[in-house]
């Protein structure tokens, strides 16, 4: 590759990954949080409020399952505004989509721009890539950290990039510090198949012995710090949290084969494509052994480490494989690099077909949820005459070849975006808001002061969600039992779901009157005040 297209490469994928960003943050600022953002939502407001620390709080203490990294960068991103907004908290996640978009660029087009612009299409279709960019996303930063691992050891060897080995070391230690263990482990593994699979067997030692170490010293680093920071019973949470809950499924346990199985509908259209292709090629066969085959077999190899790699432990997320997504949009993509045969010809028509009738497919089923859940949906004029257009562009594309492909992939692209930002989310949001209750229970509660009882309400769940929505510390009280709220000496003001409200009737609690009812992460709750 010559200096010159290497340096155009360059300037499209920054460019790519500007444009990429921009559509990632459309629309986010004052959104709620709702859902597992509350979580880190919660423990940036904390942190605003007392400072940083190495581990992030919640209720004043420290919360074992995370290092303070991400944390920090929400506080930092934060301090100009003096509070925490979806801006603040989804933009680490959001630069971390966009370092995934401009390397993938990077990596792919010095053998094919349609090839690199369609792997960067078939990522943005994703659904767990999009619901994880506008969110607040560690494994979403982890699959940055592993695709940059990737691409600096791919590059060295193939680019006449120079070997950068500190920068791979310091990018296994940001994924550390994001994720613990596994923000490490993973893109060791990716590597070290690279190195595998193209004979370097002494890089692959060196580097499998340099990221054991950082491992290690990782450890006993965050066991040191978890001790200093909450002694030796918080010790014990940081190991049970970040290394047996997830080894020993206390998290929630799946099959074996759940990773291979779930993809197919976590990580569509990609992974089923790639899972299609793979099987074209392997079946078919290639009589060109060309590099662009050769990354192909590489980007499989790294995509397999991962999946098996992260099937051993029982706990199984459909997040904790977003790093596996670059390689299957990648090899998803591949019948575009202008590969010749049957085969691939008719998984190009396939894909051009799908696209061409998303944007369609999008508008009926906008018709369709409007009639059926008028009281969820508001107007969709907007998303409407967006989707038209671009189906009417999808449509014109079918006359110039030599964009359509591309064409027709970004089409859907905006389109799924499109109803997603200006349909979907605000749903969503709408349905499992918790500010609006938790707001107004609490201007009462600073009316009439007295301590605060949180009924049936998790302490690391549902009653998250209420204090994220508060501008100040609370140390509530927790109840679980009909005996736990007849101890209670009043006055106190007690929040609870309304079914269980409903289920003290025949109590002398059930003759209270409420304060306030309202919607609480789509249930209905109760605010009571207890003489």
């Amino acid at each position: 590759m010559s200096p010159s297209s290497s340096t155009r490469i360059a300037q499209h994928s920054l460019a790519l990954g500007v444009l990429a960003l921009l559509l990632f943050c459309a629309g986010v600022y004052q959104q709620t949080a709702i859902g597992f953002d509350t979580r880190f939502v919660l423990f940036a407001e904390e942190m605003l409020r007392h400072g940083p620390g190495f581990f992030p709080t919640t209720y004043g203490q420290p919360y074992a399952d995370y290092w303070a990294t991400s944390t920090v960068f929400t506080w930092l991103l934060s301090l100009p505004f003096g509070q925490v907004n979806a801006l603040t908290a989804w933009l680490p996640s959001a630069l971390a989509s966009a370092v995934i978009v401009t390397l993938m660029y990077r990596l792919v087009a010095p053998y094919s721009r349609t090839w690199a612009l369609i792997s960067i299409a078939l990522l943005l279709l994703s659904n767990t890539f999009i619901t994880e960019t506008r969110a607040v996303s560690l494994d979403q930063m982890v699959a940055a950290v592993t695709f940059s691992v990737f691409y600096l050891g791919y590059a060295a060897d193939h680019f006449q990039a120079p070997r950068r080995l500190p920068l791979i070391l310091a990018l296994l230690v940001l994924g550390f510090a994001i994720r613990g263990p596994i923000g490490l482990v993973v893109p060791t593994g990716v590597l070290c198949s690279y190195y595998l699979l193209t004979g370097q067997w002494r890089r692959m030692i060196v580097f499998g012995v340099l990221a054991a170490v950082l491992l290690a010293a990782g450890i006993g680093l965050l066991l040191w710090l978890a001790k200093v920071s909450g002694g030796e019973t918080f010790v014990q949470d940081v190991i049970r949290m970040q290394f047996m809950g997830r080894l020993d499924g206390r998290e929630g346990a799946s099959d074996t084969l759940y990773y291979f199985t779930s993809s197919m509908g976590n990580y569509a259209l990609a992974y089923p494509l790639a899972v299609l292709v793979l099987a074209v090629v392997l079946l078919v066969g290639r009589k060109d052994r060309g590099p662009a085959l050769r990354l192909l077999a590489l980007c499989t190899a790294a995509g397999l480490i991962i999946m098996i790699g992260l099937s051993i432990p029982m706990a199984k997320k459909a997040r904790y494989m977003l790093p596996m997504l670059p390689m299957a949009a990648i090899i998803a993509a591949y019948p575009f690099q202008g590969a010749q045969g049957r085969a691939l010809q008719g998984l190009r028509v396939l894909m051009q077909a799908l696209w061409l009738l998303l944007p369609g497919l999008l508008i009926v089923g906008l018709v369709v949820a409007k009639r059926r859940f008028p009281e969820y949906l508001g107007s969709v004029t907007a998303v409407m005459v967006v989707l038209g257009v671009l189906q009417v562009i999808a449509l014109g594309m079918l006359f110039k070849p030599r964009v359509r492909a591309v064409g027709l992939a970004f089409s859907a692209v905006l389109g799924v975006w499109s109803a997603y930002i200006l349909v979907f989310e605000p749903v969503q949001h709408a349905l499992y808001d918790t500010r609006t209750f938790s707001r107004a229970a609490f201007a009462l509660i600073q009316k009439d002061p007295a301590p605060v009882v949180l009924h049936a309400m998790g302490k690391d769940a549902k009653a998250i969600k209420f204090m994220v929505n508060l501008d100040q510390d609370l140390q509530p009280q927790f109840t679980h039992s009909l005996q736990d709220l007849q101890a209670l000496a009043g006055p106190v003001w007690l929040i609870m779901d309304d079914s269980q409200f409903q289920a003290l009737k025949s109590s002398p609690l059930g003759t209270l009157q409420p304060a306030l009812v309202g919607n609480f992460d789509k249930d209905r709750y109760v605010l009571l005040r207890l003489p």
